[in-house]
Protein backbone atom coordinates (compact mmCIF):
# COMPACT_ATOMS: atom_id res chain seq x y z
CA UNK A 1 0.00 0.00 0.00
CA UNK A 2 1.14 3.58 -0.67
CA UNK A 3 -0.24 5.02 2.54
CA UNK A 4 1.44 4.51 5.90
CA UNK A 5 -0.93 5.13 8.79
CA UNK A 6 0.17 7.81 11.29
CA UNK A 7 1.40 6.56 14.65
CA UNK A 8 -1.10 6.13 17.49
CA UNK A 9 0.45 9.10 19.30
CA UNK A 10 -0.16 11.34 16.30
CA UNK A 11 -3.70 10.01 15.95
CA UNK A 12 -4.35 10.71 19.62
CA UNK A 13 -3.20 14.31 19.14
CA UNK A 14 -5.60 14.54 16.19
CA UNK A 15 -8.42 13.12 18.33
CA UNK A 16 -7.82 15.68 21.07
CA UNK A 17 -7.60 18.52 18.53
CA UNK A 18 -10.57 17.18 16.50
CA UNK A 19 -8.37 17.61 13.43
CA UNK A 20 -10.62 17.01 10.42
CA UNK A 21 -7.65 16.42 8.09
CA UNK A 22 -7.22 13.00 9.70
CA UNK A 23 -10.84 11.98 9.15
CA UNK A 24 -11.08 8.58 7.51
CA UNK A 25 -7.52 7.46 8.20
CA UNK A 26 -8.42 5.71 11.47
CA UNK A 27 -11.11 5.34 14.14
CA UNK A 28 -10.58 5.78 17.87
CA UNK A 29 -11.78 3.04 20.24
CA UNK A 30 -12.18 3.72 23.96
CA UNK A 31 -11.48 0.72 26.18
CA UNK A 32 -13.29 2.06 29.25
CA UNK A 33 -16.59 2.73 27.46
CA UNK A 34 -16.48 0.10 24.69
CA UNK A 35 -17.27 2.61 21.93
CA UNK A 36 -15.48 3.74 18.78
CA UNK A 37 -15.58 7.24 17.33
CA UNK A 38 -14.60 9.44 14.44
CA UNK A 39 -11.46 11.46 15.19
CA UNK A 40 -13.58 14.62 15.13
CA UNK A 41 -16.02 13.35 17.77
CA UNK A 42 -17.16 16.19 20.10
CA UNK A 43 -17.39 13.91 23.15
CA UNK A 44 -15.04 14.25 26.12
CA UNK A 45 -11.64 12.85 25.22
CA UNK A 46 -10.41 9.61 26.84
CA UNK A 47 -6.99 9.19 28.41
CA UNK A 48 -4.24 8.10 26.07
CA UNK A 49 -3.79 4.73 27.81
CA UNK A 50 -7.50 3.96 27.31
CA UNK A 51 -7.48 4.69 23.58
CA UNK A 52 -6.75 2.34 20.69
CA UNK A 53 -6.87 3.07 16.97
CA UNK A 54 -8.14 0.88 14.13
CA UNK A 55 -7.84 1.22 10.38
CA UNK A 56 -11.43 0.21 9.58
CA UNK A 57 -14.91 0.19 11.01
CA UNK A 58 -14.89 -3.58 10.58
CA UNK A 59 -11.87 -3.90 12.87
CA UNK A 60 -13.59 -1.78 15.51
CA UNK A 61 -16.67 -3.99 15.39
CA UNK A 62 -14.66 -7.20 15.38
CA UNK A 63 -12.76 -5.99 18.46
CA UNK A 64 -16.08 -5.67 20.26
CA UNK A 65 -16.54 -1.90 20.16
CA UNK A 66 -19.90 -0.31 19.35
CA UNK A 67 -20.39 2.98 17.46
CA UNK A 68 -20.54 6.24 19.42
CA UNK A 69 -24.02 7.72 19.73
CA UNK A 70 -22.69 11.29 19.41
CA UNK A 71 -20.50 11.24 16.28
CA UNK A 72 -22.30 8.19 14.80
CA UNK A 73 -19.37 6.90 12.72
CA UNK A 74 -21.49 4.31 10.91
CA UNK A 75 -24.05 6.84 9.70
CA UNK A 76 -21.31 9.21 8.60
CA UNK A 77 -20.38 6.77 5.86
CA UNK A 78 -23.95 5.74 5.09
CA UNK A 79 -25.55 9.17 4.96
CA UNK A 80 -25.41 9.44 1.14
CA UNK A 81 -27.97 6.65 0.80
CA UNK A 82 -31.27 7.03 2.72
CA UNK A 83 -31.83 3.27 2.60
CA UNK A 84 -28.45 2.62 4.26
CA UNK A 85 -29.19 5.26 6.88
CA UNK A 86 -32.60 3.74 7.58
CA UNK A 87 -31.18 0.27 8.14
CA UNK A 88 -28.36 1.56 10.36
CA UNK A 89 -30.86 3.50 12.47
CA UNK A 90 -32.97 0.35 12.78
CA UNK A 91 -29.86 -1.57 13.84
CA UNK A 92 -29.03 1.08 16.45
CA UNK A 93 -32.52 0.63 17.84
CA UNK A 94 -32.22 -3.15 18.16
CA UNK A 95 -28.56 -4.28 18.10
CA UNK A 96 -29.36 -7.56 19.92
CA UNK A 97 -31.63 -8.86 17.15
CA UNK A 98 -30.48 -11.70 14.92
CA UNK A 99 -31.24 -9.71 11.79
CA UNK A 100 -32.28 -11.68 8.74
CA UNK A 101 -33.25 -10.95 5.15
CA UNK A 102 -36.86 -11.29 6.30
CA UNK A 103 -36.35 -8.38 8.70
CA UNK A 104 -34.97 -6.29 5.83
CA UNK A 105 -37.99 -7.18 3.68
CA UNK A 106 -40.34 -6.23 6.53
CA UNK A 107 -38.91 -2.70 6.33
CA UNK A 108 -39.93 -2.54 2.67
CA UNK A 109 -36.34 -2.90 1.43
CA UNK A 110 -35.13 -5.38 -1.17
CA UNK A 111 -32.34 -7.50 0.39
CA UNK A 112 -30.25 -7.64 -2.78
CA UNK A 113 -30.43 -3.85 -3.15
CA UNK A 114 -29.42 -3.42 0.48
CA UNK A 115 -26.57 -5.89 0.05
CA UNK A 116 -25.14 -3.98 -2.92
CA UNK A 117 -25.49 -0.63 -1.17
CA UNK A 118 -23.76 -1.80 2.00
CA UNK A 119 -21.01 -3.55 0.05
CA UNK A 120 -20.41 -0.30 -1.81
CA UNK A 121 -20.42 1.82 1.36
CA UNK A 122 -18.69 -0.48 3.83
CA UNK A 123 -17.25 -3.45 1.99
CA UNK A 124 -19.61 -5.75 3.90
CA UNK A 125 -23.33 -6.49 3.93
CA UNK A 126 -25.88 -5.18 6.43
CA UNK A 127 -26.29 -8.66 7.92
CA UNK A 128 -22.53 -8.94 8.42
CA UNK A 129 -22.51 -5.59 10.21
CA UNK A 130 -25.44 -6.69 12.36
CA UNK A 131 -23.54 -9.82 13.39
CA UNK A 132 -20.51 -7.72 14.29
CA UNK A 133 -22.72 -5.45 16.40
CA UNK A 134 -24.00 -8.51 18.25
CA UNK A 135 -20.39 -9.47 18.86
CA UNK A 136 -19.88 -6.12 20.55
CA UNK A 137 -22.83 -6.85 22.79
CA UNK A 138 -21.30 -10.25 23.52
CA UNK A 139 -18.33 -8.49 25.09
CA UNK A 140 -20.73 -6.95 27.58
CA UNK A 141 -22.11 -10.43 28.28
CA UNK A 142 -18.60 -11.68 29.07
CA UNK A 143 -17.95 -8.70 31.33
CA UNK A 144 -21.06 -9.67 33.25
CA UNK A 145 -19.52 -13.11 33.93
CA UNK A 146 -21.14 -15.36 31.32
CA UNK A 147 -19.19 -18.19 29.72
CA UNK A 148 -17.42 -17.74 26.41
CA UNK A 149 -19.77 -20.14 24.63
CA UNK A 150 -22.82 -18.24 25.91
CA UNK A 151 -21.32 -15.01 24.58
CA UNK A 152 -20.62 -16.57 21.18
CA UNK A 153 -24.14 -17.95 20.92
CA UNK A 154 -25.55 -14.61 21.99
CA UNK A 155 -23.62 -12.86 19.27
CA UNK A 156 -24.06 -15.40 16.47
CA UNK A 157 -20.70 -14.08 15.30
CA UNK A 158 -19.28 -14.57 11.84
CA UNK A 159 -16.25 -12.65 10.62
CA UNK A 160 -16.88 -10.02 7.94
CA UNK A 161 -14.73 -8.40 5.27
CA UNK A 162 -12.99 -5.02 5.70
CA UNK A 163 -14.24 -1.55 4.92
CA UNK A 164 -12.93 0.13 1.77
CA UNK A 165 -11.01 2.79 3.70
CA UNK A 166 -7.94 1.55 1.83
CA UNK A 167 -8.98 4.04 -0.85
CA UNK A 168 -7.52 6.79 1.33
CA UNK A 169 -4.20 5.00 0.98
CA UNK A 170 -4.05 6.08 -2.63
CA UNK A 171 -3.11 9.53 -1.44
CA UNK A 172 0.45 8.54 -0.74
CA UNK A 173 1.25 10.41 2.49
CA UNK A 174 0.04 10.51 6.06
CA UNK A 175 -1.53 13.76 7.33
CA UNK A 176 1.40 14.12 9.74
CA UNK A 177 3.61 14.74 6.70
CA UNK A 178 1.20 17.19 5.07
CA UNK A 179 0.86 19.93 7.69
CA UNK A 180 3.08 22.41 5.84
CA UNK A 181 1.63 21.69 2.43
CA UNK A 182 -1.49 22.87 0.64
CA UNK A 183 -4.19 20.25 1.04
CA UNK A 184 -6.61 19.10 -1.61
CA UNK A 185 -9.68 17.31 -0.30
CA UNK A 186 -11.33 14.23 -1.77
CA UNK A 187 -14.78 12.74 -1.26
CA UNK A 188 -17.24 10.35 -2.88
CA UNK A 189 -20.26 11.46 -4.89
CA UNK A 190 -22.92 8.82 -5.44
CA UNK A 191 -24.55 8.68 -8.88
CA UNK A 192 -27.08 6.33 -10.51
CA UNK A 193 -24.25 4.74 -12.51
CA UNK A 194 -21.74 4.32 -9.72
CA UNK A 195 -19.73 6.34 -7.20
CA UNK A 196 -17.36 9.05 -8.37
CA UNK A 197 -14.35 10.50 -6.60
CA UNK A 198 -14.07 14.29 -6.57
CA UNK A 199 -10.89 16.15 -5.57
CA UNK A 200 -10.81 19.92 -5.14
CA UNK A 201 -9.11 22.82 -3.44
CA UNK A 202 -11.09 25.70 -1.97
CA UNK A 203 -11.47 27.36 -5.38
CA UNK A 204 -11.70 24.72 -8.09
CA UNK A 205 -12.35 21.10 -8.99
CA UNK A 206 -9.21 19.13 -9.89
CA UNK A 207 -10.56 15.64 -10.56
CA UNK A 208 -13.90 13.91 -11.03
CA UNK A 209 -13.70 10.25 -12.02
CA UNK A 210 -15.66 7.05 -11.61
CA UNK A 211 -14.26 5.02 -8.72
CA UNK A 212 -13.87 1.90 -10.90
CA UNK A 213 -11.60 3.62 -13.41
CA UNK A 214 -8.39 1.59 -13.55
CA UNK A 215 -6.30 4.71 -14.14
CA UNK A 216 -7.59 6.46 -11.00
CA UNK A 217 -4.53 5.71 -8.79
CA UNK A 218 -2.19 6.95 -11.53
CA UNK A 219 -4.32 10.06 -12.03
CA UNK A 220 -4.19 10.82 -8.31
CA UNK A 221 -0.40 10.48 -8.25
CA UNK A 222 -0.15 12.68 -11.35
CA UNK A 223 -2.36 15.29 -9.66
CA UNK A 224 -0.19 15.26 -6.54
CA UNK A 225 2.96 15.72 -8.59
CA UNK A 226 1.45 18.51 -10.71
CA UNK A 227 0.08 20.50 -7.75
CA UNK A 228 2.68 19.63 -5.12
CA UNK A 229 -0.26 19.22 -2.75
CA UNK A 230 -1.26 16.58 -0.25
CA UNK A 231 -4.69 14.98 -0.47
CA UNK A 232 -6.91 14.04 2.48
CA UNK A 233 -10.52 12.94 2.79
CA UNK A 234 -12.95 15.81 3.23
CA UNK A 235 -14.70 18.50 1.23
CA UNK A 236 -14.05 21.91 -0.24
CA UNK A 237 -16.98 24.00 -1.64
CA UNK A 238 -16.44 22.98 -5.30
CA UNK A 239 -17.24 19.36 -4.38
CA UNK A 240 -20.55 20.41 -2.82
CA UNK A 241 -21.34 22.52 -5.89
CA UNK A 242 -20.57 19.83 -8.45
CA UNK A 243 -22.52 17.27 -6.41
CA UNK A 244 -25.64 19.47 -6.68
CA UNK A 245 -25.07 19.99 -10.40
CA UNK A 246 -24.60 16.26 -10.96
CA UNK A 247 -27.81 15.56 -9.05
CA UNK A 248 -29.67 17.93 -11.39
CA UNK A 249 -28.00 16.37 -14.44
CA UNK A 250 -28.97 12.83 -13.46
CA UNK A 251 -32.50 14.05 -12.69
CA UNK A 252 -32.74 15.14 -16.34
CA UNK A 253 -32.32 18.89 -15.80
CA UNK A 254 -30.19 20.41 -18.55
CA UNK A 255 -28.79 23.34 -16.54
CA UNK A 256 -25.11 22.80 -17.33
CA UNK A 257 -22.11 22.82 -15.01
CA UNK A 258 -20.77 26.02 -13.48
CA UNK A 259 -18.28 24.57 -11.00
CA UNK A 260 -14.89 26.17 -11.54
CA UNK A 261 -12.32 23.74 -12.99
CA UNK A 262 -8.60 23.90 -12.21
CA UNK A 263 -6.38 24.74 -15.16
CA UNK A 264 -4.57 21.48 -15.79
CA UNK A 265 -3.32 20.22 -19.12
CA UNK A 266 -1.38 21.71 -22.01
CA UNK A 267 -2.76 24.65 -24.02
CA UNK A 268 -3.83 22.21 -26.76
CA UNK A 269 -5.57 19.90 -24.28
CA UNK A 270 -7.43 22.83 -22.77
CA UNK A 271 -8.55 23.86 -26.27
CA UNK A 272 -9.98 20.41 -26.86
CA UNK A 273 -11.69 20.35 -23.46
CA UNK A 274 -13.32 23.72 -24.12
CA UNK A 275 -14.56 22.39 -27.46
CA UNK A 276 -16.04 19.38 -25.67
CA UNK A 277 -17.86 21.62 -23.19
CA UNK A 278 -19.40 23.49 -26.13
CA UNK A 279 -21.09 20.31 -27.44
CA UNK A 280 -24.76 20.44 -26.35
CA UNK A 281 -26.26 17.59 -24.36
CA UNK A 282 -27.87 15.12 -26.75
CA UNK A 283 -25.32 15.75 -29.49
CA UNK A 284 -22.29 13.60 -30.31
CA UNK A 285 -19.28 14.61 -32.40
CA UNK A 286 -16.34 12.84 -33.98
CA UNK A 287 -12.69 13.36 -33.15
CA UNK A 288 -12.11 14.57 -36.68
CA UNK A 289 -14.82 17.23 -36.45
CA UNK A 290 -13.24 18.65 -33.31
CA UNK A 291 -9.83 18.71 -35.00
CA UNK A 292 -11.34 20.56 -37.98
CA UNK A 293 -13.08 23.01 -35.66
CA UNK A 294 -9.70 23.83 -34.12
CA UNK A 295 -8.25 24.37 -37.63
CA UNK A 296 -6.01 21.35 -37.12
CA UNK A 297 -7.58 18.77 -39.47
CA UNK A 298 -4.56 16.46 -39.28
CA UNK A 299 -4.67 16.31 -35.47
CA UNK A 300 -7.40 13.72 -35.00
CA UNK A 301 -5.13 11.47 -32.96
CA UNK A 302 -3.99 14.38 -30.82
CA UNK A 303 -7.64 15.23 -30.13
CA UNK A 304 -8.22 11.62 -29.09
CA UNK A 305 -5.21 11.84 -26.77
CA UNK A 306 -6.46 15.05 -25.18
CA UNK A 307 -9.89 13.49 -24.80
CA UNK A 308 -8.35 10.52 -22.97
CA UNK A 309 -6.33 12.81 -20.69
CA UNK A 310 -9.47 14.48 -19.36
CA UNK A 311 -9.79 13.98 -15.57
CA UNK A 312 -13.15 15.77 -15.13
CA UNK A 313 -15.71 13.21 -16.30
CA UNK A 314 -19.23 14.34 -17.37
CA UNK A 315 -18.50 18.03 -16.63
CA UNK A 316 -16.00 17.96 -19.49
CA UNK A 317 -18.12 15.60 -21.61
CA UNK A 318 -15.53 13.39 -23.30
CA UNK A 319 -18.28 10.78 -23.61
CA UNK A 320 -19.82 12.86 -26.42
CA UNK A 321 -17.02 11.98 -28.86
CA UNK A 322 -17.61 8.92 -31.08
CA UNK A 323 -15.77 7.21 -33.90
CA UNK A 324 -15.91 8.45 -37.48
CA UNK A 325 -18.52 5.79 -38.25
CA UNK A 326 -20.60 6.72 -35.23
CA UNK A 327 -19.43 3.75 -33.15
CA UNK A 328 -18.72 4.04 -29.45
CA UNK A 329 -14.99 4.28 -28.79
CA UNK A 330 -13.04 3.80 -25.57
CA UNK A 331 -14.22 5.45 -22.37
CA UNK A 332 -12.34 5.28 -19.06
CA UNK A 333 -15.54 4.80 -17.10
CA UNK A 334 -16.58 1.86 -19.27
CA UNK A 335 -18.42 1.73 -22.60
CA UNK A 336 -21.67 0.80 -20.85
CA UNK A 337 -21.52 4.14 -18.99
CA UNK A 338 -20.79 6.02 -22.22
CA UNK A 339 -23.84 4.42 -23.81
CA UNK A 340 -25.94 5.23 -20.73
CA UNK A 341 -24.83 8.87 -20.67
CA UNK A 342 -25.50 9.40 -24.37
CA UNK A 343 -28.97 7.86 -24.10
CA UNK A 344 -29.72 9.90 -20.97
CA UNK A 345 -28.73 13.08 -22.78
CA UNK A 346 -30.74 12.12 -25.87
CA UNK A 347 -33.82 11.93 -23.68
CA UNK A 348 -32.93 15.23 -22.03
CA UNK A 349 -32.66 16.88 -25.44
CA UNK A 350 -35.97 15.35 -26.56
CA UNK A 351 -37.75 16.72 -23.49
CA UNK A 352 -36.17 20.13 -24.07
CA UNK A 353 -37.35 20.13 -27.69
CA UNK A 354 -40.86 19.09 -26.73
CA UNK A 355 -41.03 21.82 -24.10
CA UNK A 356 -39.83 24.44 -26.60
CA UNK A 357 -42.39 23.30 -29.17
CA UNK A 358 -45.17 23.42 -26.61
CA UNK A 359 -44.10 26.90 -25.50
CA UNK A 360 -44.02 28.13 -29.11
CA UNK A 361 -47.46 26.68 -29.81
CA UNK A 362 -48.95 28.48 -26.83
Amino acid sequence: MLFERPSDDILYEALVARDASYEGFAWAAVKTTGIFCRLTCPARKPKRENTSFYDTIAQCLEAGFRPCSRCRPMLKFGEADPMVTRLLIALDGDPHRRWSEGDVVSLGIDPSTARRAFKRQFGMSFLEIARLRRMGKAAETLTAGASVIDAQLDAGYESGSGFRSAITRLFGAAPANLRDRTLLRADWIETPIGPMMAIADSHALHLLEFAERKALPAEIRKLQKFTGSGIVMGRHPPIDQVEKELAAYFAGEDIGFRTRIAGHGSPFQRQVWEALRAIPAGVSRTYGSIAAELNLPSSTRAVAGANGANQIAIVIPCHRLVGADGSLTGYGGGLWRKRWLLEHERRMAARRANYSAAAAAS
